[in-house]
C-alpha cells in the first residue's frame, strides 16, 4: 500500500505526543544520580599509602604519583590526574586496597582550557621537611602516658623533665 510508512510514522508521532516527558531543565532541576555514578575523583590522603596500584591499573596512564620515602615509610607528595584522558572506567578506584580513591557525585567538570582540566588532588612536602619541634599546646593535649614517656626519656638523657636546651 502506498503511504504505509507515512502512516506508521504519524502513528508513532501521535503516540509520543501524549506520553510523559522525561526531559529536565538542567540548571534549575537536578536529576538524582545513581549511587554508582562515576563523577569527579576524591582522594582521602590519610588512607592513601602511596602504593601506586591505582596508577598501574589505569589503562590510559592518567594518574601521576610522586612519593618520597622517609625512613621505612612512603609519603605521598603529589597526586595529579589528567582528566582529559580519563575514561572513567573505575579501574583505579577498584584497585585501591585502602579505599582512599573514590568517585564523588560532582557532575560539572568541564573547563575551557585544557591545562585547567588537570586535577591536583595532593601537592604537599614530605613530613621530613616539616618542622619537628612540637608546640607547647600540642604537648599539653597529648595523653598523660605519652607525657610521662617523654619525661622518662629526658631523665635518661640526663636532662631535667621539661627543661629546655
Amino acid at each position: 500500500m502506498f503511504g504505509q510508512g507515512l502512516l506508521k510514522g504519524l502513528a508513532i508521532t501521535w503516540k509520543e505526543l501524549f506520553t510523559r516527558k522525561v526531559t529536565v531543565q538542567y540548571p534549575e532541576e537536578k536529576v538524582p544520580l545513581p549511587e554508582r555514578y562515576h563523577g569527579r575523583f576524591e582522594l582521602d590522603v590519610d588512607k592513601c599509602i602511596a602504593c601506586g596500584l591505582c596508577a598501574n591499573a589505569c589503562p590510559n596512564k592518567v594518574i601521576q604519583i610522586t612519593r618520597e620515602k622517609v625512613g621505612k615509610k612512603q609519603y605521598l607528595t603529589k597526586y595529579v590526574m589528567r582528566i582529559e584522558y580519563c575514561l572513567f572506567c573505575g579501574l583505579c578506584v577498584e584497585s585501591c586496597n585502602k579505599d582512599a580513591l573514590k568517585f564523588s557525585h560532582v557532575i560539572n567538570m568541564n573547563q575551557f582550557f585544557r591545562d585547567k582540566v588537570r586535577l591536583v588532588l595532593v601537592d604537599r612536602p614530605a613530613p621530613e621537611a616539616l618542622p619537628e619541634e612540637e608546640p607547647a599546646e600540642a604537648a599539653a593535649e597529648r595523653p598523660a602516658g605519652a607525657r610521662a614517656k617523654t619525661a622518662r626519656a629526658e631523665v635518661a638523657a640526663g636532662k631535667a623533665p621539661g627543661e629546655e636546651g
